[in-house]
Protein backbone atom coordinates (compact mmCIF):
# COMPACT_ATOMS: atom_id res chain seq x y z
CA UNK A 1 0.00 0.00 0.00
CA UNK A 2 1.70 3.19 -1.21
CA UNK A 3 0.35 6.63 -0.47
CA UNK A 4 1.12 9.36 -3.00
CA UNK A 5 1.23 12.91 -1.65
CA UNK A 6 -0.14 16.03 -3.29
CA UNK A 7 3.41 17.21 -4.09
CA UNK A 8 4.27 13.84 -5.65
CA UNK A 9 1.16 14.12 -7.83
CA UNK A 10 2.39 17.57 -8.94
CA UNK A 11 5.77 16.04 -9.84
CA UNK A 12 4.04 13.27 -11.79
CA UNK A 13 1.86 15.79 -13.63
CA UNK A 14 4.96 17.83 -14.51
CA UNK A 15 6.59 14.73 -15.99
CA UNK A 16 3.44 13.82 -17.95
CA UNK A 17 3.09 17.35 -19.39
CA UNK A 18 6.76 17.52 -20.41
CA UNK A 19 6.59 14.16 -22.19
CA UNK A 20 3.35 15.17 -23.98
CA UNK A 21 4.69 18.60 -25.00
CA UNK A 22 8.38 17.91 -25.70
CA UNK A 23 8.54 14.17 -26.28
CA UNK A 24 11.00 13.73 -23.39
CA UNK A 25 10.89 14.03 -19.59
CA UNK A 26 12.02 17.11 -17.67
CA UNK A 27 15.31 17.38 -15.80
CA UNK A 28 15.39 17.32 -12.01
CA UNK A 29 15.92 21.10 -11.95
CA UNK A 30 13.01 21.66 -14.35
CA UNK A 31 10.75 19.55 -12.13
CA UNK A 32 11.86 21.54 -9.08
CA UNK A 33 11.15 24.86 -10.80
CA UNK A 34 7.73 23.68 -12.00
CA UNK A 35 6.52 22.47 -8.59
CA UNK A 36 8.27 25.00 -6.33
CA UNK A 37 11.11 22.86 -4.96
CA UNK A 38 14.57 24.45 -4.84
CA UNK A 39 16.43 21.38 -3.57
CA UNK A 40 17.34 18.70 -6.15
CA UNK A 41 17.57 16.14 -3.34
CA UNK A 42 13.92 16.82 -2.43
CA UNK A 43 12.93 16.29 -6.08
CA UNK A 44 14.93 13.03 -6.08
CA UNK A 45 13.09 11.84 -2.96
CA UNK A 46 9.73 12.52 -4.64
CA UNK A 47 10.91 10.68 -7.76
CA UNK A 48 12.01 7.76 -5.60
CA UNK A 49 8.56 7.66 -3.94
CA UNK A 50 6.84 7.70 -7.36
CA UNK A 51 9.12 4.89 -8.49
CA UNK A 52 8.28 2.84 -5.37
CA UNK A 53 4.58 3.48 -6.05
CA UNK A 54 5.05 1.99 -9.53
CA UNK A 55 4.18 5.20 -11.38
CA UNK A 56 7.56 5.90 -13.01
CA UNK A 57 10.78 4.10 -13.97
CA UNK A 58 14.27 5.62 -14.07
CA UNK A 59 17.50 4.42 -15.63
CA UNK A 60 20.31 4.56 -13.07
CA UNK A 61 22.89 7.28 -13.72
CA UNK A 62 21.21 8.77 -16.81
CA UNK A 63 19.65 12.21 -17.09
CA UNK A 64 16.14 12.65 -18.48
CA UNK A 65 15.59 8.90 -18.18
CA UNK A 66 12.18 9.00 -16.49
CA UNK A 67 9.49 6.92 -18.16
CA UNK A 68 5.86 6.60 -17.12
CA UNK A 69 4.41 3.22 -16.27
CA UNK A 70 0.89 2.10 -17.19
CA UNK A 71 -0.25 3.01 -13.68
CA UNK A 72 0.73 6.64 -14.27
CA UNK A 73 -1.52 6.96 -17.31
CA UNK A 74 -4.55 7.02 -15.04
CA UNK A 75 -4.09 7.51 -11.30
CA UNK A 76 -5.55 4.52 -9.51
CA UNK A 77 -6.40 4.05 -5.93
CA UNK A 78 -8.70 5.68 -3.49
CA UNK A 79 -8.70 9.49 -3.42
CA UNK A 80 -7.73 11.05 -0.10
CA UNK A 81 -10.21 13.92 0.24
CA UNK A 82 -8.79 15.57 3.33
CA UNK A 83 -9.45 15.50 7.04
CA UNK A 84 -12.59 14.63 8.98
CA UNK A 85 -13.34 15.37 12.60
CA UNK A 86 -13.54 12.73 15.25
CA UNK A 87 -14.46 15.37 17.76
CA UNK A 88 -16.13 18.61 16.77
CA UNK A 89 -17.29 18.75 13.12
CA UNK A 90 -14.86 20.48 10.75
CA UNK A 91 -15.33 22.06 7.34
CA UNK A 92 -15.57 19.46 4.58
CA UNK A 93 -13.58 20.09 1.41
CA UNK A 94 -13.83 17.52 -1.34
CA UNK A 95 -10.61 17.92 -3.32
CA UNK A 96 -8.28 14.95 -3.65
CA UNK A 97 -4.98 15.67 -1.89
CA UNK A 98 -3.50 12.33 -2.89
CA UNK A 99 -4.30 8.70 -3.54
CA UNK A 100 -3.87 5.55 -1.51
CA UNK A 101 -3.85 2.01 -2.86
CA UNK A 102 -6.13 -0.21 -0.84
CA UNK A 103 -8.03 -3.36 -1.77
CA UNK A 104 -11.57 -2.61 -0.64
CA UNK A 105 -12.68 -6.17 -1.32
CA UNK A 106 -15.95 -5.02 -2.86
CA UNK A 107 -17.55 -2.90 -5.55
CA UNK A 108 -18.53 0.70 -5.03
CA UNK A 109 -17.09 4.19 -4.90
CA UNK A 110 -14.61 4.75 -2.08
CA UNK A 111 -12.69 7.67 -0.66
CA UNK A 112 -10.26 8.13 2.24
CA UNK A 113 -10.16 10.72 5.01
CA UNK A 114 -7.62 11.44 7.71
CA UNK A 115 -9.08 11.48 11.23
CA UNK A 116 -8.55 14.55 13.42
CA UNK A 117 -9.57 14.21 17.06
CA UNK A 118 -10.25 11.52 19.62
CA UNK A 119 -14.04 11.10 19.79
CA UNK A 120 -13.92 7.61 18.21
CA UNK A 121 -11.10 6.05 20.28
CA UNK A 122 -13.33 3.40 21.85
CA UNK A 123 -14.11 2.15 18.33
CA UNK A 124 -10.36 1.89 17.62
CA UNK A 125 -10.25 5.01 15.41
CA UNK A 126 -7.44 7.29 16.61
CA UNK A 127 -6.25 10.79 15.81
CA UNK A 128 -4.11 10.58 12.64
CA UNK A 129 -5.69 7.34 11.35
CA UNK A 130 -6.94 7.11 7.77
CA UNK A 131 -10.47 5.78 7.24
CA UNK A 132 -11.66 4.17 4.02
CA UNK A 133 -15.26 5.14 3.30
CA UNK A 134 -17.77 3.60 0.87
CA UNK A 135 -19.82 6.45 -0.58
CA UNK A 136 -23.48 5.67 0.13
CA UNK A 137 -26.55 7.71 1.13
CA UNK A 138 -27.72 5.43 3.95
CA UNK A 139 -26.37 3.09 6.62
CA UNK A 140 -27.64 0.60 9.16
CA UNK A 141 -28.19 1.41 12.80
CA UNK A 142 -24.88 1.05 14.67
CA UNK A 143 -22.57 1.50 11.66
CA UNK A 144 -19.76 4.07 11.73
CA UNK A 145 -20.42 6.80 9.18
CA UNK A 146 -19.13 10.06 7.79
CA UNK A 147 -21.89 12.64 8.04
CA UNK A 148 -22.15 16.20 6.77
CA UNK A 149 -23.77 18.75 9.08
CA UNK A 150 -23.96 22.37 7.82
CA UNK A 151 -20.89 21.92 5.54
CA UNK A 152 -18.93 20.24 8.33
CA UNK A 153 -17.98 16.56 8.24
CA UNK A 154 -17.71 14.24 11.23
CA UNK A 155 -17.03 10.56 11.89
CA UNK A 156 -19.54 9.02 14.32
CA UNK A 157 -21.64 5.92 15.01
CA UNK A 158 -25.17 6.13 13.56
CA UNK A 159 -28.08 5.53 15.91
CA UNK A 160 -31.76 5.71 15.04
CA UNK A 161 -34.10 5.78 18.02
CA UNK A 162 -37.75 6.84 18.38
CA UNK A 163 -37.77 8.50 14.95
CA UNK A 164 -34.63 10.52 15.75
CA UNK A 165 -31.14 10.23 14.26
CA UNK A 166 -28.15 10.55 16.58
CA UNK A 167 -24.46 10.62 15.71
CA UNK A 168 -22.70 9.02 18.65
CA UNK A 169 -19.07 9.51 19.66
CA UNK A 170 -17.08 6.55 20.97
CA UNK A 171 -15.54 8.58 23.80
CA UNK A 172 -17.40 9.54 26.99
CA UNK A 173 -15.81 13.01 26.92
CA UNK A 174 -18.03 13.94 23.92
CA UNK A 175 -21.79 14.34 23.61
CA UNK A 176 -24.00 12.86 20.87
CA UNK A 177 -24.83 15.10 17.92
CA UNK A 178 -28.44 15.44 16.78
CA UNK A 179 -28.34 14.16 13.20
CA UNK A 180 -31.84 14.65 11.77
CA UNK A 181 -30.51 17.29 9.35
CA UNK A 182 -27.26 15.47 8.59
CA UNK A 183 -26.42 14.14 5.12
CA UNK A 184 -24.73 10.77 5.09
CA UNK A 185 -21.59 10.75 2.91
CA UNK A 186 -20.74 7.11 3.47
CA UNK A 187 -19.94 4.21 5.74
CA UNK A 188 -16.48 3.61 7.22
CA UNK A 189 -15.26 0.22 5.97
CA UNK A 190 -11.63 0.21 7.14
CA UNK A 191 -9.10 2.01 9.31
CA UNK A 192 -5.45 2.39 8.30
CA UNK A 193 -2.88 3.28 10.93
CA UNK A 194 0.78 4.07 10.30
CA UNK A 195 3.38 3.49 12.98
CA UNK A 196 6.54 5.59 13.01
Amino acid sequence: MKQVTKKQLQVLECIQKSIEKNGYPPSVREIGAAVGLSSPSTVHSHLHALEKAGLIKRAEGKTRSITLTELAAEPEGIPILGTVAAGEPILAVEDAIGYINYDTGSEGEFFALKIKGDSMINAGILDGDMVIVRRQPSALNGEIVIALIDDSATCKRLKRENGKVLLLPENDAYSPIEGDNASLLGKVTAVIRRYS
